[in-house]
């Protein structure tokens, strides 16, 4: 019955998407994030939805008379600049078979991003793909906060097989990165009852949040929520809410909970933190010795480790965002990786700053003040995690450059009006005193 409600569902879906491209984004993110083939157990399981779905895109931006435009920014142009290099280093890699396989996944990811940044070019777009992923991931976060609740948090919460976000570890982050998203949407709302669902769901979330026992996600999290309480407005009674509700979360947790966070502090005792250190030496040696291409995709490989690793035999994966960019793309892919995130950042900034006197925009504000929230988010949990090529961030950084150039776009017309005005009224008076 769920393989035959999915095909349907995404079937019936596919004549829109032919003649709206962005409701074709939608549904391509909506398999790409939730995998609600992977809930199935028969012939959906292994369906290509995804290529479908991404195909009736492409088909519709042929069909589509709508302007297409890639909106050229210093977000944009280093983004592009540092897809280019992953496909250089990629033709010097280490492990060129995996590393080819990897370049390809990683490619359908960022040229679904950029026709992200070509068709959902106005706010009810950029809305209605927020709902799309808070959806998406909200679905595997109340489902894991509720089992949270029911079990007493004494076992972890996973994510969807076969995903980005199958482990424990990653659902969490895309959860973090997630809940300021929520938050948004909680904002933009009118309606009372999907208010309280969306606080509900945050509430749940931030439960599967910890019962993923991962010790990253929790670092991020408290970074997330700090960050998030200095965005908002009201510190007092939000300061006081989140104190609460951290006491009442911790609280219900069980005593293995809390002697997994403990060894944070106790690192160098702890076999899998020192892997963790072991992999971002490894990095670190096969970086300095091929700084300008680093190793290509797939560069962590076990015979690899007894060349740049101290400890060879124990090998690990990236466990970093900052490590897997210096191994896999050299120091030059690293710092197009920070420049291209501390742009992305700065363009949230230059949002808020912009819109703060124009309430017809606090929309924009909201949002870019969200989406910073969650970009710190992914940079902290991110220094824990291997998740510098998934798809989520980089939809993030798609939609502060769409949003700015939605309050550019406003400005401007506003600047416009006014200065017609202007004139306006400077020929009146003109034509008075004739």
């Amino acid at each position: 019955m769920r393989d035959l409600i999915i095909t349907l569902i995404v079937f019936g879906a596919i004549p829109f998407a032919l003649m709206r491209p962005h409701v074709g984004v939608l549904l391509f993110s909506w398999i790409s994030y939730m995998n609600p083939h992977r809930l199935s157990y028969g012939f959906a399981y292994d369906f290509p939805f995804a290529a479908i779905s991404a195909g009736a895109v492409f088909i519709g931006l042929l069909l589509s008379k709508e302007p297409k435009r890639i909106p050229l920014s210093p977000v944009t142009i280093v983004w592009m600049m540092f897809v280019f290099w992953t496909c250089v280093t990629t033709f010097f890699a280490l492990v060129p078979d995996d590393a080819v396989f990897e370049w390809k996944r990683s490619m359908k990811i960022q040229l679904m991003v950029l026709v992200t940044l070509v068709v959902m070019n106005n706010k009810e777009r950029i809305i209605q793909l927020i709902w799309v992923i808070v959806g998406s991931f909200a679905f595997f976060g109340v489902k894991g906060g509720v089992f949270t609740l029911a079990t007493g948090g004494s076992y972890r919460v996973w994510g969807p097989e076969g995903s980005f976000v199958e482990g424990n570890n990653e659902l969490a982050l895309a959860l973090i990165m997630v809940m300021p998203l929520m938050r948004f949407l909680q904002l933009q709302v009118e309606n009372k009852w999907l208010k309280r669902g969306l606080l509900v769901g945050m509430v749940l979330c931030s439960f599967a949040i910890l019962s993923s026992y991962s010790r990253g996600a929790f670092l991020a999290g408290a970074v997330m929520v700090g960050f998030l309480w200095w965005k908002g407005d009201k510190k007092i009674i939000t300061g006081v809410i989140m104190v609460v509700f951290l006491s009442i979360a911790l609280a219900f947790m069980p005593e293995k909970w809390f002697e997994r966070m403990e060894t944070i502090q106790s690192y160098e005792e702890d076999g899998s933190a020192m892997g963790r250190v072991n992999a971002w030496w490894y990095a670190f040696n096969l970086a300095n010795d091929r700084p300008i291409v680093g190793g290509g995709f797939q560069a962590f490989d076990k015979e690899l480790f007894y060349k740049y690793a101290p400890v060879p035999e124990d090998f690990h994966d990236a466990h970093s965002i900052y490590f897997e960019v210096l191994a896999e793309q050299g120091y030059v892919g690293l710092a197009l990786f920070l420049i291209m995130w501390t742009l992305t950042f700065r363009t949230g900034s230059w949002i808020i700053n912009k819109t703060k006197k124009h309430e017809d925009l606090l929309w924009a504000k909201n949002l870019a003040a969200m989406l910073q929230v969650s970009c710190v988010g992914y940079a902290v949990g991110g220094a824990f995690l291997g998740l510098a090529y998934f798809d989520l961030p980089y939809h993030l950084m798609a939609m502060l450059v769409l949003v700015r150039l939605e309050v550019e776009k406003e400005l401007k017309a506003k600047q416009n009006s006014a200065h017609n005005s202007t004139v306006a009224s400077g020929m009146s008076r003109s034509m008075d005193q004739v």
